[in-house]
């Protein structure tokens, strides 16, 4: 009898067991799913703010480099020699805001387990952000904007790397 009652025993323990892991699983594997989901958006609205940026962009270089040459040829006012000067700050800023944005999107993809699968694929993003502060920092703000379109193809083709998440 006491064997049959340790046989019973030991059985609900085993599958009391079971259903311990399999919830444990189950809830990791639900955790793993969410953090793609969120690492997959993440990359898609980094993708969304760059687009629109140097859709934008490109306009007011334009504007800078004309304000520039007027103000060197002495055809601008000092108030709008400011305002360019405002410009140039509000860019830059601007760019250092996407590059800290790709820093930190890139240390997801390292932290975070179900995301470091995919950190080759993102990796390098927030060099090419700094490659991009840095050209706005000296300037540049067209081959800023270039830089900056490298870095959505790059975020492009990492986002078809990752599963649809549905």
């Amino acid at each position: 009898m006491a064997f049959v009652c340790g046989l019973v025993l030991s059985t609900t323990i085993d599958v009391s067991a079971q259903r311990s892991t399999r919830t444990r699983r189950a809830a990791a594997a639900a955790r793993a799913k969410a953090e793609l989901k969120k690492g997959a958006e993440d990359v898609a609205i980094q993708i969304k703010n760059i687009s629109r940026f140097v859709f934008v962009l490109g306009g007011v270089a334009t504007g800078i480099e004309e304000i520039d040459k007027d103000v060197k040829a002495g055809k601008a006012s000092r108030a709008i020699a400011a305002q360019n000067e405002e410009f140039k700050a509000n860019v830059r800023a601007s760019v250092r805001g996407i590059r800290v944005g790709l820093a930190k999107l890139e240390g997801d993809f390292r932290t975070k387990s179900a995301l470091r699968k995919y950190l080759l694929d993102i990796e390098g993003v927030a060099a090419r952000g700094g490659i991009a502060e840095d050209l706005a920092a000296g300037g540049k703000f067209n081959a800023s904007g270039r830089e900056l379109l490298l870095v959505v193809e790059h975020l492009a083709d990492a986002l078809v790397a990752m599963p649809s998440g549905k």
